[in-house]
């Protein structure tokens, strides 16, 4: 894609501030901020990974995996403001479905052990469990707070924090992966992922891409659960007063 034709996408920013305008919706700041975080952002970690590529340090490597889930971290923490250590809690459920799946994948020799292949799927992996931890997060706030008399009557009948609790949790667990179900149900018929889409545009064998393309869908499917779960099983006590009631 030559810079002039770069240049023309800016058509599609231009057409979404007209339409936020006409509707008086008040997004022209947020998308014209956006617009340039978005692209600024984007130009800086090519550059970086162009460096890194070339670069193949171990050390440079892990450093970026850890700025991505730092950064993950801190966008999911938004959702659970209020709750003392939720950032930790966050930080580890990411960091351990990163380890899993990439371990997985390097074990089985399902990737190569290149900066290549290692970055742009830890990014991927990372984003995808901030996503989660933030649907969780969400639905745990709203199920704590609609089933308050529920919970506080187990606590009174002697049940434990984690028995009171216990619902909210599955059903929470549940909520937050349901997009990551549902995603892999309709993949292909009603949307072609983004990385299959990318290396077919950029020349790859379709079959190929495909095949990569499953790996991902696959890898996702379990960072989603294993994240949700890992995230509820160290988090439920936030919810709660040293004394175990709600707070």
């Amino acid at each position: 894609m030559s810079t002039l034709a770069l240049g023309f996408t800016l058509t599609f920013v231009v057409i979404t501030m007209a339409l936020s305008k006409w509707q008086k919706l008040g997004l022209e700041k947020d998308i014209a901020i956006g617009t340039i975080r978005g692209a600024l952002q984007l130009l800086v970690i090519g550059y970086v990974l162009h460096f890194v590529f070339k670069s193949a340090n171990v050390w440079l490597i892990l450093t970026i995996i850890a700025i991505m889930i730092l950064v993950a971290t801190h966008n999911a923490g938004k959702r659970g403001e209020g709750l003392r250590g939720i950032h930790l809690r966050i930080a580890v459920s990411i960091a351990a479905t990163e380890t899993v799946t990439l371990s997985l994948m390097l074990g089985f020799g399902i990737i190569e052990p290149t900066t290549q292949y290692i970055i742009p799927i830890s990014g991927m992996t990372i984003g995808s469990s901030m996503i989660v931890c933030g649907l969780f997060l969400n639905h745990m706030n709203r199920e704590v707070s609609s089933s308050r008399a529920e919970i506080e009557a187990l606590l009174a009948l002697g049940a434990s924090v984690r028995q009171a609790i216990q619902q909210a949790l599955k059903r929470s667990v549940k909520a937050s992966m349901i997009p990551t179900i549902d995603g892999m149900k309709t993949v292909g018929l009603v949307q072609l992922p983004g990385m299959m889409t990318g290396m077919i545009v950029a020349g790859a064998n379709p079959i190929d891409a495909v095949r990569y393309q499953i790996l991902i869908l696959f890898a996702f499917t379990a960072s989603a659960a294993i994240t949700s779960i890992i995230l509820s099983m160290i988090s439920y006590k936030l919810w709660f007063t040293r004394e175990m009631t709600l707070r």
